[in-house]
């Protein structure tokens, strides 16, 4: 009778412990509060931390354990329940070579259960010290990734990189590689750099695409940050742009997308003729000034009606979420919306959840924070949830608004114009960023004589990191679209600013420098 009892418990225990693991997301609550709420036109949303604390988490995705699994910029790949907020480690990749934006970047998990693969890309410095990007196939068993296999290694720089990985709806792994900061490469056939690429999971080039043994989807990109298919198998891509233009792209079979003859829509002359011989397809969307476009998904649950048929996008730059509607056959963006401006810094990537939960992913200990970040606890893992019926919120919640794309309004404020083109990289005290950007704070090049600075904002500047004698390695991109009062109105806020004092530049001057 002892014995059958003791049988009969551990028979219980089982059966809590397979339903424990097997539960239906939606029956259980969250343990985290409810930070901050979101009213949307009949959803209330709330917003809490599933996890803090992290290391520049580059990539979150849902896994087959219905938990998040996510990449470190350092080179560690783990997962966190987001009931619990527990995180485990599940690798530790020790070649990935993390300087700036360089580091283990994209991943994706095979959705078929029969392929328990799971593919990364990261960054590797040779022993020569030149720079590769990997992509490299992994197997998933028991909470371990093991079984490594290289299935495609590419030049790298220490730049444009890319990257993000995702699987296609019949199975196909699809990367997306930078230009490597060399601006040929991105049209060129015969280099992997600046496409999207096509492989078959073993490494292997498929049979359909477009060009005969060559792994390339498409070409004609700079820097490719987010990767992801909708419902209806359409693939989509946000892109970082120079001085202006970046982009949403829909990614199809073979397609040039113009870079770097053709920036947004071709609407200047120049790019108006390359697109007359070399027929492009142009941008669903494009942004200037510039964002910084980061990870992307889609949308399509139930859950949260409002952003139903949308791409969520991550923003590094303007910090903000973008709901970005898509019209029925997915080839025009109709509205756009911004959510969390400044409120939780860079946002770097997105997952959702088969219950239709949305959880994004802070990026404010990477290599160029925001103006007051990183805060307490950064980086992080947040959860986006419709919040159920009469379901109680603490009294500390913030409440958050939603905002409209505003409209582009002309200027001519110096100070206007400087956050909206140069504070990301200069930063809102002129300090600039340590070995990348240069402050413009006592520097003799923005208060001496007004040639040299007004051709370094007119032709840009090309960072080298390799030169013992340059102390700055990222590129400066050339601003000679801007009309010559704003780069005069530029050139008078910094010679003004920060403790410096020069004359002013006038219209004039600026004028004339541009000639040739």
């Amino acid at each position: 009778m002892k014995r059958t009892g003791i049988l009969f418990l551990i028979i219980v225990i089982l059966a809590a412990g397979t339903y424990w693991l097997l539960r239906p997301a939606s029956t259980i609550d969250f343990d985290q509060p409810v930070e901050a709420t979101l009213q949307l036109d009949k959803t209330t949303l709330g917003i809490s931390t599933i996890a803090s604390d992290l290391n520049v988490p580059w990539e979150i995705a849902w896994g087959p354990d219905n938990q998040i699994w996510f990449t470190e910029q350092s080179g560690t790949i783990s997962k966190v329940d987001p009931h619990t907020g527990v995180k485990k480690l599940l690798l530790t990749i020790p070649d990935v070579y993390r300087q700036r934006t360089l580091g283990l970047l994209g991943m994706a998990i095979h959705p078929d259960k029969n392929k328990p693969y799971v593919f990364v890309d990261y960054t590797h410095l040779n022993k020569d010290s030149s720079i590769v990007s990997r992509l490299v196939r992994y197997t998933y068993t028991a909470d371990t990734l093991k079984d490594p296999l290289l299935l495609l290694e590419l030049p790298g720089n220490t730049g444009h990189n890319g990257s993000r990985v995702a699987i296609s709806p019949d199975g196909k792994v699809l990367l997306s590689t930078g230009d490597a900061a060399r601006d040929q490469n991105a049209p060129d056939t015969a280099s992997l750099n600046g496409k999207v690429l096509r492989l078959n999971t073993d490494g292997t080039v498929p049979a359909d695409n477009p060009y005969p043994g060559n792994y390339m989807w498409s070409r004609g990109h700079r820097n490719i940050q987010g990767l992801v298919f909708t419902d209806k198998g359409q693939l989509f891509a946000s892109e970082h742009g120079d001085a202006t233009d970046d982009e949403l792209n829909r990614i199809e079979k073979g397609g040039y997308y113009g870079w770097s003859r053709i920036e947004g829509y071709a609407d200047r002359p120049d790019e108006k003729a390359h697109a007359d011989s070399f027929p492009f397809i142009a941008p669903l969307k494009a942004w200037t000034p510039t964002i910084a476009p980061a990870g992307i998904d889609y949308y399509h649950y139930d859950k949260i009606p409002e952003w139903k048929n949308c791409l969520l996008l991550g923003t590094l730059k303007a910090a903000s979420l973008h709901v970005l509607h898509l019209n029925g056959a997915q080839d025009a963006v109709t509205a756009e919306e911004i959510l969390f401006a400044g409120k939780y810094g860079r946002l770097r990537d997105l997952c959702v959840s088969p219950e239709g939960d949305v959880y994004i992913a802070t990026s404010n200990r990477d290599w160029n924070p925001g103006k007051g970040f990183p805060l307490p606890h950064d980086d992080r893992i947040l959860r986006i949830a419709a919040l159920k019926p009469g379901q109680s919120v603490p009294a500390t919640a913030i409440r958050e608004t939603a905002q409209q794309t505003p409209a582009p309004v002309a200027t001519t404020s110096g100070a206007t114009l400087y956050k909206n083109y140069c504070e990301a990289c200069h930063k809102p005290d002129g300090k600039g960023v340590p070995a990348s950007f240069p402050p413009l704070a006592g520097n003799p090049l923005v208060t001496g004589s007004a040639p040299p600075l007004v051709q370094t904002i007119l032709r840009g500047r090309t960072g080298d990191t390799k030169n013992k004698n340059s102390a700055y390695g990222e590129q400066m991109p050339a601003f000679n679209f801007l009309k010559d009062e704003e780069i005069a109105a530029i050139t008078t806020y910094i010679r003004n600013s920060w403790g410096n004092h020069a004359d002013s530049i006038g219209v004039t001057a600026i004028t004339k420098e541009r000639q040739p």
